[in-house]
């Protein structure tokens, strides 16, 4: 089967998730480019949209109306020349109106599973559940028409795993979109090792299509983007927690440590931000997933699992607006750290002063993520501040020093227990699934 062929008919299930929703447009605009081929004409492209509300794939679709207007708008050129033969198109906005009308043709928005016995592609976005993947997978592949490949957007799940308890023959394979899907880059390819090598080919060029940075990783659980930063997020809050008495209290030690991740190692948000970006309840689970895997680590928070019973969650509304998680957001800022202890907000500003002049004073050279990740002199400029920040012995510097080893000592971790191939993916994955400056594995700060 071409690879045209495999895309004329696909399912997206957790379509109207924040993930499935990216993939769907991805899917939908490729599905909607190839149909409007000379060679394609007159072939029928369909592309399921499956989740469980009614509600949510309502709102997918106005979601997917108005991304797909964006794109358009962005290739009116290309797109004339696929309508060439259609005299009935004369400006700009009749193309474009035409090619969302035909993107949105190929969707169909469904609550009901059996639409996927038909798809020659399941790529799957749903909860971080080994079980409930395995359960469906299962499903579909026992009732399918066709002969399915399923691509799953799990993080950390084990791809073997999936294949073997769900009887998928070799026909599975982890396509880890990063957050969100249409504007990501970064796409972590994982293959068990039953993955029949079409599938793995048909990935590699559909993710090339898509214009993705492809990292291969290894089949092990958290693979490189996880593996690296739940380890990471863990030692934030370990460290939150061993000098809280140093800080006068958690919440202290919460706040000192976000900004040592995030203004003395030049990252685009501190450590506890991300959790919160990611979803506290998330990264628990992740974590949990993880950790029966590991070997001689124990990759588990209690401190994650109180939030969870107090309700603090962290992650995103349907809108992208951040959620509150160990911080307290306005206007997508942090203004309050989350007390576990006396389950309440308590406002940065009462103890930033405090915190910060026990850190001490920062590098001369220090400059915000955003200044030195776009400029064309990032490399220089991350020299100048770190050799000054080596050679001073404040408080935040000691700590900014170990946690960055700390980073660099996971990213060989990984490296030295086959989880990835090489440094180089490890540093790409770093740099641009997460946006930072530099890659975990590094010779700054020694």
């Amino acid at each position: 089967m071409k690879y045209e062929e495999r895309l004329q008919n696909v399912t997206v299930l957790g379509a109207a998730g924040k993930m499935g929703s990216g993939i769907l447009l991805l899917t939908a605009v490729e599905m909607a480019d190839l149909s409007l081929m000379p060679e394609n004409k007159g072939k029928i492209f369909v592309l399921n949209a499956v989740d469980v509300s009614d509600e949510a794939l309502h709102g997918l679709m106005g979601y997917l109306r108005t991304q797909v207007r964006k794109i358009a708008e962005k290739k009116t050129v290309l797109l004339r020349k696929l309508y060439a033969d259609r005299a009935d198109l004369i400006e700009n906005f009749d193309v474009i109106d035409e090619y969302i009308f035909d993107v949105m043709n190929i969707v169909r928005p469904v609550n009901a599973l059996e639409v996927a016995y038909n798809s020659n592609i399941i790529f799957e976005a749903i909860k971080e559940d080994p079980a409930l993947k395995v359960k469906i997978f299962s499903q579909i592949k026992e009732n399918s028409n066709v002969n399915p490949w399923f691509f799953t957007n799990t993080s950390s799940i084990p791809i073997h795993e999936i294949d073997e308890k769900a009887n998928l023959d070799g026909q599975v394979i982890g396509f880890h979109f990063y957050n969100p899907p249409a504007v990501q880059k970064l796409v972590e390819l994982i293959r068990a090792e039953n993955t029949l090598d079409e599938v793995y080919d048909f990935a590699l060029t559909y993710a090339k299509r898509l214009r993705k940075v492809v990292v291969s990783s290894n089949d092990f659980a958290g693979f490189i983007g996880n593996g690296h930063f739940m380890r990471d997020a863990l030692y934030g809050i370990q460290q939150a927690v061993k000098m809280a008495d140093n800080f006068g209290g958690f919440v202290q030690g919460v706040y000192a440590f976000n900004k040592i991740s995030q203004d003395y190692l030049i990252r685009p948000m501190g450590i506890f931000q991300l959790i919160d970006y990611v979803g506290v309840e998330v990264c628990s689970y992740i974590m949990s997933v993880m950790n029966p895997y590991l070997e001689n680590e124990d990759l588990h928070s209690d401190i994650l699992d109180t939030m969870v019973e107090q309700g603090v969650m962290g992650g995103q509304y349907s809108s992208g607006a951040q959620k509150d998680g160990f911080l307290k957001y306005e206007k997508g800022r942090p203004v309050a750290i989350w007390d576990v202890e006396n389950k309440k907000y308590v406002n940065i500003t009462d103890i930033a002063a405090q915190v910060d002049a026990k850190l001490g004073e920062m590098p001369t050279s220090i400059k915000p993520w955003k200044a030195v990740n776009f400029s064309k002199k990032k490399a220089a400029i991350l020299e100048t501040i770190f050799t000054e920040m080596s050679q001073m012995d404040t408080l935040g510097a000691q700590l900014a020093k170990a946690y960055n080893q700390r980073s660099n000592d996971i990213g060989n971790l990984l490296v030295d227990s086959h989880v990835a191939n090489s440094t180089e993916d490890v540093n790409t994955v770093m740099l641009t699934g997460f946006f930072h400056a530099y890659g975990p594995i590094n010779d700054y700060l020694k």
